[in-house]
C-alpha cells in the first residue's frame, strides 16, 4: 500500500464547474483541506461539489461566501474520495478565486 501526499490548485478564470481533482483508480484519497483565497479585493462566492463515480453530483458548499482579499478554510474534517469521484469548484466571478487542496493518496 502506498501513501503519496499531493496537492490539487486550480485558478478559477471562468465560472464554469471546473475539476479541481479526480481520484486515480485503485485509490482513496483524504483530502484534509482545502483553502480558498479571494485577490481581487472584492467579496466572491464559491459552490463546491463532489462528482460520483455514477455521475451523480453532490453539493458540499453552495454558494459560499468568500470575502474581500482573504482566505477561508472548506473544510472542518477530512473528506474521503472514492476511486473516480471528482471535486469541482464554480466561481460566482471569473479571476478573483484561488483553491488549493492538500490530500493523501493511499492506493
Amino acid at each position: 500500500m502506498a501513501n503519496n501526499f499531493k496537492n490539487a490548485k486550480l485558478d478559477l478564470t471562468t465560472t464554469n464547474a471546473t475539476t479541481l481533482y479526480t481520484c486515480p483508480s485503485a485509490t482513496t484519497s483524504v483530502v484534509k483541506s482545502i483553502l480558498v483565497s479571494e485577490d481581487s479585493g472584492n467579496a466572491d462566492t464559491i459552490t463546491l461539489t463532489l462528482t460520483n463515480a455514477s455521475a451523480a453530483v453532490f453539493s458540499l458548499f453552495k454558494v459560499k461566501a468568500v470575502g474581500a482579499n482573504t482566505t477561508v478554510e472548506l473544510l472542518t474534517a477530512p473528506l474521503v474520495l472514492e476511486e473516480s469521484e471528482i471535486l469541482k469548484a464554480t466561481a460566482a466571478t471569473a479571476n478573483r478565486l484561488h483553491v488549493v487542496a492538500s490530500l493523501l493518496e493511499v492506493s
